[in-house]
């Protein structure tokens, strides 16, 4: 029963490594929690302190954390579930529970790359992360990250303009959104792919968890790319762990006097292979997925890069214009605000327009969502907006 497995997972004073040894020498959780403490001290490399804190029988947090999951519509997968990744559970240190949120890929079968870099990264790196997880997306294979802002995001957002499956493990909360920034990317990935977390619900966003995150995102994955890493980042550690696991690691050179890249160009000068376009990293693996991966015929380019807009081949057709006042269109205050605040050809974030027009975010919302029925402004994956109309005074 699902109670036994979460009162297991959350009992404090175990490692995970604990946890494992216990559920190889009883079999379950449920003989784990009816076990007599003598048969409990058998167990490889588990301590008489931890031992003592199996008699905690209480069943409360469980059935919390059951109902908590019920109402936000997470589910919950163990390692003894026959959903349970293969390629994860055959690290060193596998998670015994995770929570998820969304469509759960068959992940053993395909191409999953995981995307990483560092969150204080330069235009070049958001430029390069949104078109390689475009590319990667694009070209069928299954974009990893941590959603974290920065690379995570970018490479997410490139990710879900593609249109395929996108997945994000965080070190969080599944309903607890770290970064806030990244919001409205949680809805988007539940609604394209699958969040996934180690953390029961509520869990706040903590240091520790991070590193401990990254051992699952590269776990769940047949390559870990680093697209900007400093000397000392995060994304190193995955990079690391993904050695460790027997994955294969790319990485997205840089100038040599870039800060945000000596990460990247040590990796690569130590032997990971060099990563320009997404079909460097997929023709690695086409003859192991011949019917799922290609060669984009786009390049791997998405609508838009970073800092960087895309120019159009064909004619662009011109919007419908609009007198910007409330006798005009029957638009209210914040209805016109919002629309001097938009472009016409760059989206643009909910958090941005929040923050330049000073309106509360329910009120942005509700402006949008009416503006967006009346075809005003067009909606773009991550909650991002533009004006589809031609402004007049």
């Amino acid at each position: 029963m699902l109670k036994f497995w979460l009162w297991l997972t959350t009992l404090p004073g175990l490692t995970n490594q604990t946890r494992l040894a216990l559920l190889r020498h009883f079999g379950s959780p449920e003989d784990i929690f009816y076990a007599e403490p003598g048969e409990i001290l058998l167990t490889e490399g588990i301590t008489r302190e931890q031992a003592d804190r199996l008699q905690d029988h209480r069943l409360d947090n469980a059935e919390r954390i059951l109902a908590d999951c019920t109402r936000l519509g997470q589910q919950i997968l163990t390692i003894q579930d026959a959903a349970y990744p293969g390629r994860l559970k055959n690290i060193y240190d596998p998670p015994c529970l995770l929570y998820w949120k969304g469509r759960l890929p068959a992940f053993d079968e395909e191409a999953a790359v995981a995307v990483v870099g560092t969150r204080n990264c330069t235009p070049y790196g958001i430029s390069c992360a949104e078109k390689l997880g475009y590319g990667l997306t694009r070209g069928g294979a299954v974009v990893v990250t941590g959603l974290a802002k920065g690379i995570d995001a970018a490479a997410t957002r490139g990710a879900l303009r593609a249109g395929g499956v996108t997945v994000a493990v965080v070190g969080n909360g599944l309903d607890v959104h770290y970064p806030y920034e990244s919001r409205y990317l949680y809805e988007d990935v539940a609604a394209a792919g699958v969040l996934i977390s180690e953390y029961p619900p509520g869990t706040e966003a903590a240091g520790r968890h991070f590193p401990v995150r990254n051992r699952i995102l590269s776990g769940l994955s047949l390559a870990a790319l680093v697209v900007e890493a400093p000397e000392k980042s995060g994304a190193l550690i995955t990079a690391e762990a993904a050695l460790e696991q027997g994955r294969d690691v790319f990485a997205v050179p840089g100038p040599i006097d870039a800060p945000a890249s000596v990460g990247c160009n040590r990796l690569i000068r130590d032997g990971a292979g060099l990563v320009s376009e997404a079909w460097d990293i997929l023709r690695e693996y086409t003859a192991r997925f011949p019917e799922k991966l290609r060669r984009s015929e786009s390049g791997g380019q998405p609508e838009v890069v970073g800092y960087q807009t895309v120019e159009k081949q064909e004619a662009k057709v011109v919007p419908p214009s609009i007198r910007l006042s409330k006798e005009g269109a029957g638009l209210t205050d914040d209805q016109i605000t919002l629309l001097r605040a938009l472009d016409a050809e760059v989206p643009i974030q909910v958090d941005d327009l929040i923050e330049q027009t000073g309106i509360p975010t329910r009120r942005v919302l509700s402006a949008l969502t009416l503006l967006e029925l009346e075809t005003y402004v067009e909606q773009h994956a991550g909650k991002r907006y533009t004006r589809a109309v031609t402004l007049t005074e």
